[in-house]
């Protein structure tokens, strides 16, 4: 008998080289697929190999001077571990087919997720044409429940892609908490 498969969300978080998406790379992916209750079902990371010159010339400006050391972590990382795009894009497929229902749609989750998206549109056609046009951007609660509601959730930025979206789901399910549903 095969394991149902659970997962509903997708959430996921990219580290580029920069928010172009014409001119800047993915560096590093991590995945998260979890349940509508925002219990973990499976995790994925990988490095994205990008030519170190590209690298070097497009992390540089004021962000990536006051995240210094995440900057050196990224390129150490990309020469050492760095591999293919299409080959950490058929391993995502791979784990959407995995732990995901093939008969539901697979919504992508994060933290301004649709500036990923953008990356992911561009660097990984297959895997966005798997992925539902809609998306939960945890980005739109930020913005409603701190204007609105004086409520805001301080995450810390690590920069770092599996971390940030921990820190993403557990502000998701802060914001349900003040969530109340008529029966």
């Amino acid at each position: 008998m095969t394991k149902p498969k659970k997962a509903n969300l997708l959430w996921m978080d990219l580290e580029m080289t920069g928010l172009d998406p014409i001119k800047d790379r993915i560096l590093e992916v991590a995945v998260v697929a979890t349940d509508w209750d925002l219990k973990e079902a499976a995790t994925y990371e990988a490095v994205v190999k990008v030519g170190p010159r590209l690298a070097e010339k497009r992390m540089t400006g004021a962000f990536w001077d006051k995240y210094a050391a995440v900057r050196a972590e990224l390129l150490k990382q990309n020469q050492e571990q760095g591999r293919s795009g299409r080959t950490i894009e058929n391993e995502l497929l791979e784990f959407i087919e995995t732990n995901f229902d093939p008969k539901k749609p697979v919504y992508l989750a994060g933290n301004s997720i649709h500036q990923d998206r953008k990356f992911i549109d561009r660097e990984w056609p297959r895997l966005a044409a798997r992925l539902h046009y809609r998306m939960l951007d945890v980005s739109a609660l930020k913005v409603l429940f701190a204007e609105k509601y004086g409520e805001a959730v301080k995450k810390p930025e690590h920069h770092r892609a599996l971390d940030d979206i921990r820190g993403s789901i557990e502000e998701l399910g802060h914001y349900i908490g003040f969530i109340k549903v008529k029966k």
